[in-house]
């Protein structure tokens, strides 16, 4: 649906881009002529992503380890991205983190690890390009994915639920303030696509992936093609005259019962017993 090597000359940064929706994401936009710089905290990880996105693309991806929780190192991604493309158009907030649980059951630990990397890394990095094409007059484009439940809230995923909400507020603040410096600032709400971490915190039962569903009206999940052409369209100068959006992609979800999580309720304290073990192990994997 794309002129070929409509991101050409532009280098994007996607945080989260080696594994999931973020390297789906980073290959779309390889594919589309972009230079993609990918950041995680696992350099293993973004180079084997680098390579295969290379390989696939012919293009050149800039792996570049870094937790977007720590603004010096999101500076040293930039800086690293400039020294090898010569300038920065455009971010991706991608990298996060979730897990279902009843909100009682959590450690502030628990609460700070999401909010953290989800809220404090979105805007540590946005705030660090910003200051960067401000500087420089550069006209910039930044894209956050956040969640359906960002403006409805939801139950049993509440640390993600008031990040993704802040990560929504921080787009339409400033898409409003920065608007004057030529640079946009837009959301994508996806609804479930299934990748494997993700998935397995979320989803970690038998017989879960069928009650969302039957939420859906569409009756069935995302592919990851179709958020990457949303992302890739959101990204592109072709979308120039939307800011301070959020887009949604989620097959009806969200408008069949807000509150994506809230049909936990059904699940009793002993599955919840069951549920946090399954978690804990596939998190030492």
């Amino acid at each position: 649906m794309f002129k070929e090597n409509i991101l050409k000359g532009k280098t994007i940064i996607v945080t989260g881009g080696g594994t999931g929706l973020g390297k789906s994401m980073a290959t779309k936009y390889s594919q589309l002529g972009a230079n993609v710089v990918i950041t995680s905290r696992k350099n293993e990880v973004i180079n084997k992503t680098a390579d295969e996105i290379t390989n696939k693309t012919g293009n050149v991806v800039l792996a570049v380890q870094a937790d977007v929780r720590k603004p010096f190192q999101n500076e040293a991604v930039l800086e690293k991205a400039i020294e090898k493309f010569g300038q920065v158009d455009g971010l991706l907030n991608n990298a996060a983190g979730n897990f279902i649980s009843p909100t009682e059951r959590l450690s502030y630990k628990a609460f700070d690890t999401i909010v953290d990397i989800v809220l404090k890394g979105t805007y540590n990095f946005t705030l660090a390009i910003g200051k960067y094409w401000i500087k420089n007059k550069i006209p910039g484009t930044v894209l956050s994915i956040v969640t359906t439940y960002a403006s409805t809230g939801s139950g049993y995923v509440v640390p993600s639920a008031i990040a993704k909400a802040g990560v929504l507020n921080l787009t339409r603040s400033l898409a409003s303030e920065w608007g004057k410096y030529k640079i946009r600032l837009n959301a994508i709400a996806p609804g479930p696509f299934p990748t494997k971490g993700a998935w397995d915190r979320l989803f970690p039962g038998a017989g879960f992936e069928d009650k969302l569903l039957n939420k859906i009206p569409l009756k069935r999940v995302g592919e990851h093609s179709e958020l990457a052409n949303l992302a890739a369209y959101l990204i592109s100068d072709y979308s120039g005259y939307i800011t301070g959006e959020v887009v949604t992609i989620d097959g009806g979800e969200w408008l069949a019962g807000a509150g994506e999580f809230n049909w936990l309720d059904e699940i009793k304290p002993e599955q919840w017993d069951e549920i946090g073990k399954s978690i804990k192990q596939k998190n030492k994997k």
